[in-house]
């Protein structure tokens, strides 16, 4: 299809309301809030264009040529601890965020979306290092609740339309979050918290500063993070261990070298997927059954008496003492399993050169390393453990190990900024799925939050081997009021799949193109206006995984069919916007358009936990185009409000055809599920230095979750609170101050994630989880 092409006007900011700002100030040591990516189309004054007094908490990228927006740590911090940084970041206009637990942390449920683009189609890192695509059954990275304890991130940086040409990442067609890790103070210091909350909540932080060691810059800080909860409903708990290690050599006039090393040990029990028709038979509050294994027993010896019987009207039941009919309330065997959990261990860790060479060539490089093992588990009713019960477990299984290297040199003479780097990564995966045998026995003869051994059966296990070379050229050009940048990037994946057990596919694909170009403008129109525009190319390599969309989660066959007329995704992204600045206010609006074409699918075959292949095809095109505006006004000192507006609409352009032709899904002009059209978030703030009350407010339309729209989740408003009390600046409470949050204030029942399994073409689906109801946490802090 000839792609259409377009340009948008911006439009003019709306103000609402909102900002945030935490009781204590802030850290001298936070990381700076212009865009975390070192690239030309920053501004060489990118942190003076965003001038604060070390109190704001959104900064709105003045001088970048796309809409850009950061979250400092203060904003971070004003959220209970342990909450993802996504969560943070929700209230940008734009971003969806979704979670069924009051941190945003339990990853089965964490999905987030910008612009219409889903998780997978956008780019994830941190201090530079890729994040791969952050999905549950990640085969390229690993979660920032993972990858870093939430009181060590220093900024979040959110690009709606595109990244810089040097993120690193090969999925980021729609937008790149960039997150960046806290440096070490340069005074000897502690910092702790405390939380306790709903639901048996205990959450614990330390953190120590070594302050600088030998008075040349030599400073470090060792961190530990603690997270266990109970689950809201049902049974089971979450938990989580983490540790990160950050050193920094400080080298003067030559620049810094740091060290990292980052560790979690991540184990939750998950919550029940639901469909509309379980959550109107059963209510939001269904969940497993974890804490009934007779009951799991008898639901399952009764779905092998209806498969038997099914299989032939005269043969014997295996289990003839529990009938054919499922006890009340249950009507199928997927309206309650006994459990489900994940399981993530993730070591990570490396090293940055940031240098100066002269005072005009600068370079920066970094390597780094990343082993993660991890298993999904269900106990689940259609694989009988042979001799033992009617139940079994089956896992899916991720082990990974990646390294890579990626850096930059950059020439700057006068006026123009050279910048030209790249990046290549080495990825050994092994996706594998595993039946784990249960004993006939009134209790669990398996803990859910153990790693599984000794499997009676493998279905499948694959090895995969990824390789990724990118290289970029960015180049900027300040002509007095007007900044130029441009360039482009290049890369090429090859993925490598090798079949040890099973039927699933065996081979080699690869996406490349040299040539993906990126062109923008910044006019200022005086000291407080300013206008931007870019134009952004990018494109999506496959992913290696034997589940998923991949193109490998298929049988041989269905590979071979695919592997030399599959496209991969790309998109043309348009972007026009401004930005206004006076006295305590602040605004920014964009408007968009962008062409999206070979769009992916991968099509759902029965129940999800069945584990059936996918089919993945190339679908063509998508439109997307909307209208986003931020203001951020700050009353008087004590007084701060927030706000943004989106409104989105993402539409396939075409139907899902058959190989004869014929309409097999009729996606053209529907929605793309998980895309609402309009979002609204809002804060307001009352911080003293001595006392904090927060408000927030976030609403969003209505949401699908089947591509021909037949189906549906309504739209809802959230509100959440925080007050706060920070102790007197001199005596035995110097620097301790106690806080307290509540989420859901109004205790809405809702729908929070939906794709939990993937989107249907149509009719309902067990693919949604339900939003944690009104908790509350109380929290002591000191040295934050």
């Amino acid at each position: 299809m000839i792609a259409r092409r377009a340009c948008l006007l911006a439009g003019t900011a709306i103000l609402a309301m909102s900002g945030t700002a935490h009781a204590a100030a802030a850290p001298a040591d936070t990381v700076a809030v212009a865009e975390a990516t070192t690239t030309a189309d920053v501004p060489a004054d990118a942190t003076a264009a965003d001038p604060t007094d070390g109190t704001e908490i959104v900064v709105l990228g003045f001088g970048q040529a796309r809409s850009v927006q950061t979250i400092t740590a203060r904003d971070i911090a004003v959220l209970t601890p342990g909450t993802t940084p996504l969560k943070a970041i929700a209230k940008l206009p734009g971003v969806n965020f979704q979670a069924a637990d009051a941190f945003g942390a339990y990853e089965w449920s964490s999905r987030i979306s910008i612009r219409g683009f889903n998780q997978n189609q956008l780019g994830f890192t941190l201090d530079g290092v890729p994040l791969g695509d952050m999905s549950y059954g990640n085969s390229n990275g690993l979660h920032i609740s993972r990858a870093l304890i939430s009181e060590n991130i220093g900024a979040t940086s959110v690009a709606q339309g595109a990244g810089a040409l040097g993120t690193a990442s090969t999925g980021n067609l729609g937008g790149t979050i960039m997150f960046e890790s806290r440096d070490p103070s340069n005074d000897l210091d502690l910092a702790a918290s405390g939380t306790y909350g709903s639901d048996a909540t205990y959450r614990g932080f330390v953190r120590l500063d070594s302050g600088d060691l030998t008075g040349n810059g030599l400073k470090g800080y060792i961190s530990y993070g603690y997270l266990k909860t109970d689950k809201w409903k049902g049974f089971g708990e979450q938990r989580q261990h983490q540790a990160n290690v950050k050193i920094v050599q400080d080298l003067g006039d030559r620049g810094s070298l740091t060290g990292f090393f980052n560790f979690s040990d991540r184990r939750e029990q998950d919550y029940q997927d639901l469909s509309l028709d379980m959550i109107d038979r059963l209510g939001l509050k269904t969940d497993n059954i974890s804490n009934d294994f007779p009951l799991a027993t008898r639901l399952a010896q009764i779905y092998q008496n209806q498969a038997t019987r099914a299989g032939s009207a005269t043969a014997a039941l295996p289990y003839p003492t529990v009938g054919l009919t499922f006890p009340a309330p249950y009507e199928t065997v997927d309206d309650a399993y006994f459990d489900a959990a994940g399981l993530r261990r993730d070591y990570l860790g490396g090293a940055t050169f940031d240098g100066k060479l002269t005072d005009a060539l600068s370079i920066k490089l970094t390597g780094y390393f990343h082993n993660n093992h991890g298993q999904g588990l269900w106990f689940l009713p259609y694989t009988p453990t042979p001799g033992g019960s009617a139940l079994s477990v089956r896992s899916t299984e991720y082990d990974m190990t990646r390294g890579g290297a990626l850096g930059h040199v950059a020439w700057e003479a006068g006026p123009n900024r050279l910048e030209v780097g790249g990046w290549y990564e080495s990825n050994a995966f092994r996706n594998a799925r595993r039946f784990y045998g249960l004993a006939d026995q009134a209790t669990p003869s398996r803990d859910a939050l153990s790693f599984q051994s000794n499997p009676f059966a493998t279905q499948f296990d694959v090895k995969f081997d990824t390789t990724t070379a990118m290289y970029y050229v960015a180049d900027r050009l300040e002509l007095g009021a007007l900044t130029l940048n441009g360039g482009w990037k290049g890369y090429k994946v090859t993925n490598r799949a090798k079949q040890l057990v099973g039927n699933l596919a065996s081979g080699t694909i690869d996406a490349k193109d040299y040539f993906l170009p990126q062109a923008g403008a910044v006019y200022a129109l005086g000291g407080s206006t300013e206008l931007f525009a870019t134009f952004t190319q990018n494109m999506r390599a496959f992913t290696s995984a034997a589940v998923g969309g991949s193109p490998f989660a298929t049988t041989q066959v269905g590979f071979d069919l695919i592997r030399d007329t599959l496209k991969p995704e790309k998109s043309d992204s348009y972007e026009v916007g401004g930005r206004f600045r006076a006295a305590g206010f602040q605004a920014s609006a964009a408007a968009y358009y962008v062409d999206f074409t070979n769009r992916l699918l991968s099509l759902v075959n029965g129940v999800a936990s069945v584990g059936n292949p996918t089919t993945l095809q190339n679908v063509g095109d998508v439109r997307n185009y909307g209208f986003e505006a931020t203001a951020l006004y700050k009353v008087i000192p004590a007084v701060s409000l927030f706000a943004s507006y989106s409104y989105n609409k993402s539409e396939f352009r075409d139907d899902v055809l058959n190989t004869n032709g014929t309409v097999n899904t009729a996606t053209a002009g529907k929605t793309v599920p998980d895309s609402p059209r309009h979002m609204v978030k809002g804060e307001i703030v009352y911080n003293d230095d001595r006392f904090l009350a927060r408000i927030g407010a976030d609403y969003m339309s209505r949401r699908f979750f089947t591509y021909e729209n037949d189906q549906s989740v309504g739209g809802r408003l959230l509100l959440d609170a925080t007050i706060g009390y920070t102790f007197a600046t001199t005596g035995p409470l110097k620097g301790f101050a106690i806080e307290g949050s509540v989420t859901n204030l109004t205790d809405k029942n809702y729908v929070s994630t939906v794709g939990s399994n993937g989107f249907g073409a149509r009719g309902d689906n067990q693919t949604l989880l339900a939003g944690a109801p009104r908790q509350f946490f109380v929290t002591l802090r000191r040295g934050f």
